[in-house]
């Protein structure tokens, strides 16, 4: 598993299963996941310092983040 927190088997252990079938069957849902990932990883770049940005910038990336987190945890339940 990657070092970048906040990953989406980290963030849902319990529906590992249930997410490679959705990215499998759901193009909403593999959309959904993509975006959160690449969102995740552009946070986690600002964070450490690789590529640095304005909090305001990040604070809105984090936003973004949990609004597709939300919308990911609905369509598992």
């Amino acid at each position: 598993m990657s070092n970048t927190p906040h990953e989406l088997a980290e963030e849902f252990p319990d529906k590992i299963e249930a997410m490679h079938a959705l990215r499998q069957s759901n193009a909403h849902f593999c959309k959904l996941a993509d975006a959160y990932h690449e969102v995740n990883r552009t946070i986690h770049r600002a964070e450490t310092n690789i590529e640095p940005m304005d909090q305001f910038a990040e604070e809105d990336l984090r936003k973004e983040r949990m609004r597709l987190k939300d919308e990911i945890a609905r369509m598992l339940s």
